[in-house]
């Protein structure tokens, strides 16, 4: 593991902890009851899309804790052939807020299917093979949700690691990421 994300992770980790402080010290928060959502993500932990469902299932204050999943099916094209291959986000976060308006800070992975050419040294051909990869997205952003229900909205900005499962592969770090989700919460 490098040096670079050990420091990002310790930052995130910190300034989640420091956000779960404040939230205790705050008054008058809302009870939710409508605690499911289901939305469309642009961009942000599938890279692309995803059709997401999420659940509070933690709530004391104005802090709520939440889990989501997602899927979304990604073309890929190689050699004059598109192959429709699957991306499965999952995700922790945690909302600090009262009644609609909230700070939504959370991290997840996010693993998918992909295309690669292999060159086959016996041979001298390309292979052309499906394999499997992963992120890690992380989220700070706004999130719009009643607690009774209805209209949900959130943007936020969702930097990712490149998680190395597979041999010859290195963490690697991606700045540029946002995303956008609607939807409904019930």
């Amino acid at each position: 593991m490098n040096n670079s994300f050990e420091k990002i992770f310790v930052t995130v980790l910190v300034f989640t902890l420091s956000i779960s402080i404040c939230a205790r010290a705050q008054t008058r928060s809302e009870t939710f009851t409508a605690k499911n959502a289901v939305y469309l993500e642009v961009g942000g932990s599938s890279g692309i899309y995803a059709i997401n469902y999420s659940k509070i299932f933690h709530q004391k204050g104005k802090l709520k804790l939440n889990a989501s999943a997602g899927f979304s099916m990604l073309p890929h094209r190689l050699d004059s052939k598109t192959t429709w291959l699957p991306v499965v986000p999952l995700e922790i976060s945690a909302l600090v807020g009262k009644s609609n308006h909230h700070l939504e800070i959370g991290m997840g992975i996010t693993p998918y299917l992909t295309r690669s050419l292999a060159f086959d040294s016996e041979t001298f051909d390309t292979i052309d093979k499906v394999v499997f990869g992963s992120v890690m997205p992380l989220r700070v952003g706004y999130r719009y949700q009643k607690p009774e229900g209805g209209f949900f909205f959130r943007i936020g900005y969702t930097p990712f690691f490149n998680v190395p499962v597979r041999a010859g592969k290195n963490w690697s770090f991606n700045p540029y990421m946002a995303g956008v989700s609607f939807g409904k919460s019930f």
